[in-house]
């Protein structure tokens, strides 16, 4: 296999776990966070429940983990070897290109933070409960924190979708690249509405 098709093959794998699976625990997790909006009882319901599903740290190391730190450390690499250009005729391709580089950054270290302020603690004695991530927006600078890394991690996301589609062959028109922007802007307002409002619950 020659460096480019070795190269084209991990750009694709790359895409790919951005979707499946990091993209649909993205939204599972919002979603299970989103419960808190019905009062601390409901969150750690939702919460226990997820804690507790059969070969959960199996399925994190392996479903989440492992796939977070390919493709975060891949992302970040493309991030400071692509080559940025700005006018016409694609300035709004070119803004998002970077805007996907930018939000993969700071998604990686939001995703790490957010790791160790919850997961890590967990292992080391603390429940995953309501009042465990109370406590941490209950300080101004986390919660916007919070709110800045949730809104890159869903943009990165639903932009990712647009290019997924096209790395993959699925919109191969411009017609097809136009709708699916449309379609990733409708994730993303959806997911960040789930997603805001999940966070401003545990206020």
């Amino acid at each position: 296999m020659s460096k480019q098709d070795s190269s084209f093959l991990i750009r694709r794998i790359h895409s790919l776990l951005g979707v499946i699976p990091l993209g649909v625990f993205l939204v599972q997790h919002l979603v299970v966070n989103h419960f808190a909006t019905r009062g601390e009882e409901e969150f750690n319901t939702a919460a226990g429940f997820m804690a507790n599903l059969p070969f959960v740290i199996f399925l994190e190391i392996f479903v989440i983990y492992l796939p977070i730190l390919f493709h975060g450390i891949y992302g970040i690499y493309i991030a400071f070897t692509a080559n940025y250009k700005y006018g016409y005729p694609s300035t709004f391709r070119n803004i998002s290109f970077l805007l996907q580089r930018v939000s993969g950054v700071l998604a990686f270290i939001f995703i790490a933070i957010h790791v160790y302020q919850t997961r890590v603690q967990v292992f080391l004695g603390h429940d995953l409960d309501f009042d465990l991530v109370a406590d941490i927006v209950a300080n101004p600078l986390w919660l916007v924190f919070y709110i800045v890394g949730i809104l890159a991690t869903v943009y990165h996301f639903a932009n990712g979708l647009w290019s997924f589609m096209i790395t993959w062959g699925i919109t191969q028109s411009d017609r097809a690249q136009k709708y699916m922007g449309y379609a990733s802007l409708l994730v993303f307002i959806v997911v960040s509405v789930i997603g805001i409002q999940a966070i401003l619950a545990f206020i």
